[in-house]
């Protein structure tokens, strides 16, 4: 790392500047510091930065150390004149060498003392999700210190525009729930691709009143990128391995007319009527009793060859196929995800 220098006015030399970081590990930015100003960084600072239980510490590392400036709550992005928010997140590795995003990614919290804005491009989130200077670092908890974790992806990173569009429209979701004063109803699960997580230390402090009528205490949330939107973007954007889903929406025009739901809807209604004998004809597909007879043909319904819908993997969404008998009636449960009772307790 002998560049130590960039012009905060302009995106790429940003990115330029920060891809020196590419194989470096924590502590290696902070020899680079005693470098480049030839004197020590405190001890009780180095550990700070290492503290585990410190949100957020190595992201603050970078902006105090690397980045040569101050960790603040201004609400613009982080390098103002380049309109670059920097975004420190880790990534994990499985067994089968599968990547995932560690976690989900915080973009700016929601305000609950002003009246939300209605023009997405006119709001804050945009201002600070527009263009974002992703660092992903290896999380590997076998190492003694966080310090030591590799960081092995930068770059710089905007939305899609067919991503976009889902973004926009879960941004209306969101806020329309605040205007209504249902802010205390908010839940990630409301949306697909952008949250609204709940952010605060203790329940005390993150519980707050809302801007609008009824005025009705609600939890502090802030806007996120889900986890399973940030491992797609990892995957496919940032890694840019082979593309192994297929796109339900191939025209990102689609979704200036009409909104996600509504075009998956339109695309199963088409079929209404349609036995599951016909629909295997249409497919191409042998008919048998198979369970993931159905499964398929819904996603044949959809346009998709495979079983990997791109926007599923992103939002997180799991197709079901539930049989009806003839008079309405369950032909079998629908299972969900197996879960641990202590998870629920502690959630």
């Amino acid at each position: 790392m002998a560049k130590y220098e960039f012009d905060d006015g302009n995106p790429k030399s940003i990115e330029e500047y920060a891809k020196q970081l590419l194989g470096k590990s924590f502590y290696d930015v902070i020899g680079w510091k005693i470098e480049r100003d030839c004197n020590q960084v405190a001890a009780e600072q180095v550990d700070s930065y290492a503290n585990k239980h410190r949100k957020g510490g190595l992201g603050n590392l970078l902006e105090n150390v690397y980045f040569n400036y101050k960790s603040n709550s201004d609400p613009h992005a982080d390098f103002v004149k380049a309109g670059v928010e920097l975004k420190v997140t880790p990534y994990e590795k499985n067994k089968k060498g599968e990547l995932r995003a560690g976690e989900r990614l915080v973009l700016t919290m929601i305000s609950y003392n002003s009246p939300v804005e209605e023009d997405f491009f006119k709001s804050h989130l945009w201002e600070k999700c527009r263009l974002l200077l992703l660092v992903y670092y290896l999380r590997d908890k076998a190492l003694k210190s966080n310090l030591m974790y590799s960081i092995d992806y930068v770059t710089l990173f905007t939305p899609p525009a067919k991503d976009l569009e889902i973004i926009r429209q879960d941004y209306r979701k969101i806020i329309e729930k605040i205007k209504a004063g249902k802010a205390e109803e908010l839940s990630e699960g409301d949306t697909i691709y952008l949250g609204a997580c709940t952010k605060g230390a203790t329940a005390a402090k993150s519980i707050v009143p809302q801007f609008y009528p009824p005025y009705t205490l609600a939890k502090k949330r802030a806007f996120c990128y889900k986890n399973s939107y940030m491992t797609y973007v990892l995957n496919q954007y940032i890694v840019k391995g082979v593309n192994t889903y297929e796109e339900i929406i191939t025209d990102p025009a689609e979704l200036e007319k009409k909104s996600f739901e509504e075009i998956i809807t339109n695309k199963i209604n088409q079929y209404i009527g349609t036995s599951d004998e016909m629909l295997c004809g249409m497919f191409d597909r042998e008919y048998n009793n198979n369970k993931a007879q159905w499964i398929e043909l819904a996603y044949r319904m959809l346009g998709i060859k495979s079983n990997r819908a791109e926007e599923f993997a992103k939002g997180n969404i799991v197709p079901k196929a539930i049989r009806l008998d003839e008079k309405g009636s369950l032909r079998e449960n629908s299972p969900l995800p197996p879960f641990s009772f202590m998870d629920l307790v502690n959630e």
